[in-house]
Formats: structure tokens, sequence, C-alpha cells
């Protein structure tokens, strides 16, 4: 993958999870929309930074041929991404929505939860359809 697929991937990765998740977060969680799209966004600034630099090791490691991945891979993909975040996401939940430990850990889970599932299946399509490809690249011109 190119630097500009890669940054294409890592964006649309985010913005289809915080049209997801910050509606059902403000509906678990009681805190307003607002609240919850600025540390949405500011979590999502930083996993699109992880998901460059995660992906371009992933790539190395796996090799760049991601069609033919299998879904063991993705999930194997999706448990070294996820466990990435934990790091910074819970201090991140508990100092910025002011609620405790235990209470941005459940959050988290719950987190953890979808984005393994949305993380699989995003990446696994996204192989799978190339949608980079599709809209961005034009077809060669047939030789006459």
């Amino acid at each position: 993958m190119k630097t500009t697929e890669r940054i294409f991937n890592a964006l649309l990765f985010e913005a289809i999870a915080l049209a997801i998740i910050i509606p059902v977060s403000a509906l678990i969680s009681g805190k307003g929309t607002s609240e919850l799209v600025i540390v949405g966004i500011a979590l999502s600034l930083y996993t699109v930074v992880w998901n460059y630099f995660y992906n371009l090791g992933f790539d190395r490691v796996f090799g760049a041929n991601r069609e033919q991945r299998t879904l063991k891979t993705r999930i194997l993909h999706t448990f070294g991404f996820e466990g990435g975040l934990i790091f910074i996401s819970i201090p991140t939940i508990a100092w910025f929505l002011q609620i405790g430990w235990l209470a941005a850990m459940g959050l988290e889970a719950v987190f953890l939860i979808f984005f393994f599932f949305y993380s699989t299946l995003f990446h696994w399509c996204y192989d799978k359809y190339q949608p980079y490809k599709t809209w961005f690249t034009m077809p060669a011109t047939k030789a006459k």
C-alpha cells in the first residue's frame, strides 16, 4: 500500500467508526454528543497515526499481498492493533469525560468489542474490494 492509500484507509476507517460509535456512546454513557465528538476526534487522530505505522509494520511482517490474507490473519491484525490503543484510550477517556478508571475501562471494553468486529470486517472488506483503487485510479487503456 502506498502512503496515500494508507492515509485513505485510516481516514475511511475512522470516519465510519465515528459515525457509528458517537451516537451509541452518547446513549450508553449519558454524555452529550458534543463531548463525545471531541474525545472521539482526539482518539481518532491518535488512531490514524497508530493505524498508519501499525499497518506499515504489519505489511512488512505478513507481506504486502492483502488480497490473500485469511480471516485468521485479519483477526490477529485486529488483536495487535486494538492492544496498542488501550494504553492511550483509557487515560484519555477517564480524563476527558471526568469519569473513574473503572468506568473508563468499562467504556473501553465496549469499544474493544465493537472495534474487534468492526476492524476485522472493515479490513477484510477493504482487502477484498480495494476501494482506493476503485475510486481513485484510472483504468488502463487498451493498446490498439
